[in-house]
């Protein structure tokens, strides 16, 4: 009897990239992924089936973005020829379920992802399938290999990651009429603010000083608002009674949006919400936000949103500049 995976192209090899986190970082991840995969000449394979707003087992890029250049995932679930081997015949498994059984003391340890994950600056190990996953970008650890790449030569990263979202993120039709229909309502430029204030806050009092000083240097301009809390949503509205918001769920706590997707009464319709608020920023003539949350960083990347239009609250913060450099290094 035929196994799923043999009736894939035999002579395939395979690089699926998983998930951990919230929209910004999943995206960003997998842009690492999916340029390890052009390095190694690997298929691959976008694998949201973490339950992030969805049931585990549901695959939520293709609901988020086009995805007929993508090959059936399933197929591969079972295959006992994947490295790193910990994921031998567990490829419907996600991080979270290989952390949980595997390494339950090491949620937090910054160099876990090694071992679910080949090896980032070695050979392509040769395996039919390979798996990427880490929870933040790692094209740091690429540079190298990245100026000797034909396809990469001469690109900073900024330019290579920008590239990679234009080409695997494109949004569904049903995300891009809203975004459209907001735009469409107005010819001012617009200024983007970005304030996460559930799980993770940004400091929101920095963020309407900045906003306040910017809407004096340009007046004619409108404001686009993104945010995940009622809390925030209503500082900025209070001050800002024009600035321009979508109609989606907002949390009340200080739990993320994503972790509460069993209470929304369609979770599909509030992933292209955060999605809607994402590329709206990219839109914008100018982003407000902070650079704590990949969210607004990956809106600014997909926008090509230039440093100069861009007032980032955390900028001269060292902690988080810090933790951000060892990051991508390590």
């Amino acid at each position: 009897m035929s196994t799923p995976s043999d009736r894939q192209d035999p002579s395939e090899k395979a690089l699926v990239i998983k998930a951990k986190g919230g929209l910004g970082n999943r995206m960003l991840s997998a842009v690492t992924g999916l340029v390890l995969a052009r390095l190694n000449n690997r298929t691959p394979y976008v694998d949201w089936r973490d339950g992030m707003y969805l049931e585990v087992g549901d695959n939520l890029y293709p609901l988020l973005f086009e995805a007929g250049w993508m090959g059936d995932l399933a197929a591969y679930d079972k295959e006992t020829d994947v490295a790193p081997t910990i994921w031998s015949g567990r490829l419907a498994q996600q991080p979270v379920d290989i952390i949980r059984s595997e390494f339950p003391d090491k949620h937090q340890d910054p160099l876990l992802y090694r071992k679910l994950s080949i090896d980032l600056k070695r050979a392509d190990p040769g395996s039919r399938v390979g798996v990427y996953w880490s929870y933040i970008p790692k094209l740091k650890r690429l540079q190298s290999r990245l100026s000797r790449s034909p396809h990469f030569v001469g690109k900073d990263l900024d330019t290579i990651t920008s590239d990679m979202l234009d080409k695997h993120f494109t949004p569904v039709k049903e995300v891009r009429d809203r975004v459209d229909a907001i735009f469409a309502e107005t010819t001012s430029p617009m200024i983007g603010v970005h304030i996460r204030f559930t799980d993770r806050k940004v400091p929101i009092e920095k963020i309407l000083a900045k906003l306040e000083g910017l809407t004096r240097r340009q007046p004619e301009a409108g404001i686009f608002l993104a945010t995940d809390s009622a809390e925030a949503q209503e500082a900025i509205l209070s001050r800002f009674p024009s600035a321009k918001t979508i109609d989606k769920a907002l949390a009340s706590d200080d739990v993320a949006l994503h972790f509460s997707s069993e209470h929304f009464s369609d979770p599909v319709v509030e992933a292209r919400n955060a999605l809607i608020d994402m590329v709206a920023l990219s839109r914008c003539n100018w982003l407000v936000h902070s650079r704590h949350s990949t969210f607004s960083v990956t809106a600014a990347l997909i926008g090509r949103i230039p440093d100069e239009r861009q007032i980032d609250v955390d900028r001269s913060n060292l902690k988080v500049r810090l933790k951000q450099f060892v990051q991508a290094r390590v």
